[in-house]
């Protein structure tokens, strides 16, 4: 079983996700486990706090680098298996569908760390694995990245997806870059838009080759 940490300043964020679908029934057959940290639980003094202005100026807050890092450690403390810890950010490696697929094959548990405010000290790079970016926007937090990270990878694990296929035919799976091709399902007539013919044919062979031409017609218009 792999057990996901998500250190967080927010917990209840979680709740519906993480207790909903595919990764309830994860959960429920023992596949994964989520454990919610509250970053705040390091902070200093009477108020918890953990973050400070940035030093040289600028707007907004910092978390600082000590809760994030006794965070790590007591995450770390919770378990003599290897855990990789994982920060998402602007400035990370941009999230791929290839990268879901190795963190998948890992033997490890994941702790993810979720920044807010302005971000955090750069120190707590030296202590993290790995870091990802999963777009090309700014967000408020790293919940709704941790949130991504957690179902992409879930989803991969053995027993989670019902279809043996399933995974194997979805967008991005051969590579990272080569889309879904279209589906279709009842009634075969909608307001005039119809199911393409070679889907009601029958013939596998050319429903593969069909699909495999969408896919091609999808990668050369990226």
């Amino acid at each position: 079983m792999i057990t996901f940490f998500i250190a967080t300043l927010f917990p209840e964020i979680f709740d519906g996700v993480l207790n909903s679908s595919m990764l309830f029934k994860a959960q429920d057959k023992q596949i994964v486990s989520f454990k919610i940290i509250n970053i705040r639980d390091f902070g200093f003094g009477q108020r918890k706090q953990v973050d400070d202005t940035p030093y040289g100026g600028g707007d907004g807050m910092l978390l600082m680098v000590e809760p994030l890092y006794k965070t790590i450690l007591y995450v770390k403390s919770l378990t003599t298996k290897k855990i990789t810890t994982i920060l998402p950010t602007p400035r990370g490696k941009t999230y791929l569908q290839s990268d879901a697929n190795k963190l998948a094959e890992m033997d490890s548990d994941f702790l993810i760390l979720c920044p807010r405010y302005e971000g955090y000290d750069e120190r707590i790079i030296n202590f993290v694995d790995k870091t990802y970016s999963i777009g090309n926007y700014v967000l408020t937090g790293g919940e709704i990245p941790a949130m991504v990270i957690v179902d992409s990878i879930t989803r991969l694990l053995p027993g989670v997806l019902g279809g043996e296929t399933s995974v194997i035919n979805e967008s991005f799976q051969l590579n990272d870059f080569t889309t879904e091709f279209p589906q279709y399902t009842r009634p075969e007539e909608f307001n005039g838009l119809v199911v393409p013919q070679v889907l009601l044919s029958g013939n596998h062979k050319k429903i593969a080759e069909w699909r495999n031409k969408q896919n091609d017609t999808s990668k050369n218009e990226l």
